[in-house]
């Protein structure tokens, strides 16, 4: 089988606007939540957010063409820019691939909701002032799989371009379909872009009806507060992550930067409420993603530290402490764990690729990014957090997971390159 390596990254999000700023002030335990800015807030119970800030979406688009891509879709071009430079497959002079590699050239999209603000505005505009009236851009501007559509163009890539709409775990699932796709020869390289922005009156306020958000107006960067026993829900964010997925080869033959290997993913559906999550599904999505490796190598890896989904929602971050618990065999087992949406919030479909980019960093640079804002932690959430503060340590191999809505998990296995 075909082995699969990561050979570039990228990311916007509320902390960052690229992988060294965001990577630097996630070590550092910095927080990028405040009162939205987006919109007008005073008539919502929930006016904190993760909010992406000095973002011009001109650096990456023509003015003319501003109009007819969602915000979503312009944070996803703005980091996929930087992933595919940092794989050294296109440069500043030349922003598409080589002609001789664009049909194998594969892009898989992930978002979980889309052009939601997009959607909200022609949906007024129609109510209000009738459907002559909605834009032409409105549909291509808000699909999911335009995202793919926009990137694909601007790259040049010609291989397959999937999308996944599996809310929270969309690009965490955009990941192990980037390794199919490479493992059963469809492609050679494949960019993965997860990208969100959900923060408007219909995201924040449909978030909030639900009582999923977190109501810490007065104090927004302690409100994301993940195995917290104050947690209340969680905080929303945005932003995009980008993950230049290649074939092993190929990518020793072009001489790339290899920052780490996929060796193991797994995925499984709960079958059992909309919304609200247990601990079986993530269980067996981790499962399987220790089996894959186990298959493939002849024995289980040993995690060094795994990223978790951890929302800060009263319930999730319970069951996710017991889903690990039981993979492990008990507490003391257990890797080091932390969650980073205390400092982003949480980016629902682009959340699985910009944590697995702080992952990788964890992978190359050795050290664990803290878990902000534990000031009590939760004795239903017993385990090694790396609370507040972030902590050096060897690693070898880790762990990425993401569970979403609909009862649909996945999770990720790095490890360091070894030839």
């Amino acid at each position: 089988m075909k082995r699969v390596v990561i050979t570039g990254l990228g990311t916007i999000n509320a902390i960052g606007n690229n992988v060294e700023s965001s990577f630097k002030a996630v070590i550092a335990g910095d927080c990028g939540i405040d009162k939205i800015t987006l919109f007008n807030v005073d008539e919502f119970p929930v006016k904190i957010a993760g909010e992406v800030k000095n973002f011009d979406p001109t650096e990456v688009m023509e003015k003319k063409e501003v109009k007819k891509a969602d915000r979503f879709i312009q944070l996803g071009l703005h980091a996929s820019y930087e992933a595919m430079m940092d794989s050294g497959l296109i440069t500043n002079d030349n922003k598409k691939v080589d002609s001789l590699i664009a049909d194998s050239f594969a892009i898989v999209s992930a978002s979980g909701i889309g052009g939601l603000g997009t959607i909200q505005k022609n949906s007024v505009v129609c109510d209000k002032r009738g459907p002559r009236k909605i834009s032409p851009f409105f549909i291509p501007s808000s699909l999911v799989n335009m995202l793919g559509g926009f990137v694909s163009i601007a790259h040049g890539l010609k291989g397959p371009s999937l999308s996944c709409v599996t809310a929270c775990a969309a690009s965490t699932h955009a990941l192990a379909e980037a390794a199919k796709l490479i493992m059963l020869d469809t492609a050679s390289k494949v960019l993965v872009v997860g990208a969100e922005s959900a923060i408007c009156e219909a995201g924040v306020g449909g978030f909030a009806a639900m009582k999923a958000l977190s109501t810490n107006n007065d104090n927004p960067k302690k409100a994301s507060r993940p195995f917290d026993v104050n947690r209340d829900g969680f905080v929303m964010g945005e932003g995009a992550g980008v993950l230049v997925v290649e074939e092993l080869e190929g990518a020793k033959k072009r001489g790339a930067k290899i920052y780490a290997e996929i060796i193991g993913f797994g995925e499984s559906g709960d079958a059992n409420h909309i919304t609200a999550p247990v601990v079986d599904g993530p269980l067996r999505a981790m499962k399987a993603a220790l089996k894959m490796v186990k298959n493939i190598s002849g024995e289980l890896p040993k995690i060094d530290y795994i990223n978790a989904h951890g929302t800060s929602t009263p319930v999730g971050d319970k069951n996710e402490t017991t889903a690990i618990k039981e993979l492990f065999d008990g507490a003391e087992n257990c890797p080091p764990i932390s969650s980073t949406k205390g400092q982003i919030g949480h980016c629902l479909g682009a959340a699985g690729a910009i944590e697995a980019i702080f992952a990788i960093k964890a992978l190359n640079e050795g050290i664990i990014p803290p878990t902000i804002n534990i000031e009590e932690q939760d004795p239903l959430c017993d385990l090694d957090y790396v609370a507040n503060k972030a902590r050096k340590k060897e690693l070898n191999t880790v762990m990425s997971n993401n569970f979403g809505f609909g009862g649909t998990n996945g999770s990720i296995i790095f490890t360091k390159y070894k030839d």
